[in-house]
């Protein structure tokens, strides 16, 4: 496979489940550019409060955003890839103000789906019993937003080929 570069900082977003953790370093390595985990911005009273399965508030997500913008920031003109649930508008908006050039991939599938493939993952703080909050919060990608929309039927690897075919339609990033 080629390795496609890109100066754009991609943020790879969607409910718990659709496989952020999974594309997320796939397609940092078919663009060329670095990898970093969302979930390891969280401070540590947001993991625990997963954990014991209580949906963060909008409080609890502010700082956690402003990290991840922030190293979305320092990538502007480099690129990169984060992943980030970004589930409502005013979260990619906070993400926005930050670095102003990223682009969004959001990960998409049925509530079944996305279900059973969390039911089969192990190690990760998030229980499957949030999900229905996930769905409730998510805010789709507005058309005025830069980003694209891919399925995640299939492979890791067929996923991670319909992103990159979709990020080469977007325009370059603004600096």
């Amino acid at each position: 496979m080629q390795q496609l570069h890109t100066p754009h900082v991609v943020v790879v977003m969607g409910v718990a489940g659709t496989g952020k953790t999974t594309i997320g370093p796939l397609l940092a390595a078919r663009l060329g550019v670095p990898y970093a985990e969302g979930d390891d911005f969280h401070p540590p009273a947001n993991i625990a409060k997963m954990t014991a399965g209580t949906p963060l508030t909008d409080e609890d997500r502010w700082p956690w955003l402003d990290a991840i913008g922030g190293w979305a920031h320092g990538r502007a003109g480099l690129g990169g890839v984060v992943s980030s649930s970004a589930l409502k508008r005013s979260y990619r908006d906070r993400l926005r103000a930050a670095a102003p050039g990223v682009v969004f991939v959001h990960l998409t599938g049925s509530r079944e789906v996305i279900e059973d493939r969390m039911s089969h993952r192990q190690g990760h703080f998030m229980p499957t019993a949030l999900l229905d909050s996930q769905f409730a919060t998510l805010q789709p990608l507005e058309p005025d937003e830069a980003g694209v929309a891919v399925d995640v039927a299939g492979t890791p690897e067929e996923i991670t080929e319909r992103a990159v075919d979709a990020l080469r339609g977007l325009p370059e990033p603004v600096q």
